[in-house]
């Protein structure tokens, strides 16, 4: 893996009316021809993604969206599609040529969402005046530059713009693990080569947590479960920690002593894509839950379905033993995520690998407002099998320390 996951990349998305040059904005912020351009209003249908690095930010998500203003039963669909990226936008560029009431709306959207926002007010060689800048000003937006984007005039600026208003939680991004081990450890990434790893690679968690070891001035060592047993009496020490796939958690459970702190890669993207303390209040109401409920399992990539598939086989059969009856089972997958949430008695979530934090904590939010409590693959595997309070228990001995350090 050579290039930053999309998950891991500022997501940023480009919103406006219809015709007031979005995709120009794009196409200059990149310098490539990445969405097509034309007079024709409705031109850009579905969002189109391009992936760069932007310097001094780093690894970024670009995204161009259909516009607002859409009309007809087509264009509703695709209003709806332009709704849903804002769920995943981090940082938002609104391109106007007239500030309206599409304009307000947005801004008071992305305000409410703690979304900042760059207005790009365009077409300026059309304008005489700083009405639209002065208007886009009284409406409260933040970050304001004046751009005509077919001939690159004021792109920098907007460059520019887009690194101060950039949220500063991204620029000081939260470890996966790194905070979990100390200069000189060893850790252990317990890795099966099943049928769902990718062939001839590791999964990109697995890569990116060796990565954070490694810059620690820790050491991982990987392997699979059938060599644990030799990998562990091959060391002189225990390792400080080890970390495996959630499906064979049991497993390892057996093998490794209960004095070395152990956890799952899902948990670890519970708590640095989501909200582990939310999803553990979700962990309690699986003991409510009766046959006939409905349940959803939300997953964020659109894998091919394997034979014993974590998420619509392994994960219904342990919920289904812990409440002794058949469960409604829906299943949800990439950025499609339900609107009504309200049907369910439960969200089971994958890892988010896929997704960006901000997605996430969208997903968490929409069920907390309906009052659906959501969890995660590995909080209710380690859970089902009576090992929850292992699993967690790092976690538990981290905020222990930061609150001792307080104090």
């Amino acid at each position: 893996m050579t290039k930053a996951p999309k998950g891991l990349r500022l997501h940023i998305g480009v919103f406006g009316r219809r015709n007031v040059g979005k995709s120009s904005v794009l196409n200059a912020l990149v310098k490539q021809n990445v969405s097509i351009v034309s007079e024709v209003a409705g031109t850009t249908t579905d969002p189109v993604e391009k992936v760069m690095e932007l310097k001094p930010i780093g690894p970024v998500v670009f995204i161009d969206t259909a516009g607002i203003d859409d009309v007809g039963s087509l264009g509703q669909k695709r209003v709806e599609k332009t709704h849903g990226v804002i769920d995943r936008t981090e940082l938002a560029i609104l391109v106007t040529d007239e500030w309206t009431d599409y304009e307000r709306q947005l801004l008071q959207m992305f305000d409410k969402r703690n979304i900042p926002c760059v207005v790009a007010a365009n077409k300026h060689d059309l304008r005489k005046d700083k009405v639209l800048e002065r208007a886009a000003d009284q409406a409260g937006a933040t970050f304001i530059v004046t751009t005509n984007a077919l001939a690159g005039e004021g792109i920098d600026r907007l460059r520019e713009m887009l690194t101060a208003a950039t949220p500063q939680e991204f620029m000081e991004a939260a470890p996966i693990i790194a905070d979990l081990v100390k200069p000189n450890d060893i850790v252990l990434l317990v890795t099966p080569i099943d049928i769902e790893a990718p062939k001839g690679r590791l999964k990109m968690l697995q890569v990116h947590c060796m990565r954070e070891i490694l810059d620690k001035g820790a050491s991982a060592i990987v392997t699979k479960e059938t060599e644990l047993p030799n990998v562990l009496s091959g060391l002189v020490n225990p390792p400080a920690l080890v970390v495996c796939d959630s499906q064979v958690f049991e497993k390892v459970a057996g093998i490794v002593d209960e004095t070395i702190p152990l956890t799952t890669f899902s948990i670890l993207m519970a708590r640095f894509k989501g909200d582990i303390a939310e999803m553990l209040k979700g962990i309690e109401k699986i003991g409510a839950l009766v046959p006939g409920d409905r349940v959803l399992i939300a997953e964020a990539c659109t894998h091919h379905p394997i034979g014993e598939d974590i998420g619509r086989v392994q994960i219904p059969k342990l919920l289904e033993k812990a409440v002794g009856g058949k469960l409604k089972i829906d299943i949800s997958a990439g950025h499609d995520f339900p609107d009504d949430l309200g049907k369910y008695k439960l969200i089971v979530h994958c890892g988010a690998c896929v997704l960006n934090r901000k997605e996430m904590l969208s997903r968490i939010e929409k069920a907390n407002s309906v009052n659906v409590p959501i969890t995660n693959y590995g909080l209710v595997i380690t859970d089902c099998h009576n090992l929850l309070r292992r699993a967690v228990a790092p976690f538990e001995a981290k905020r222990r320390q930061a609150e001792l350090t307080t104090f």
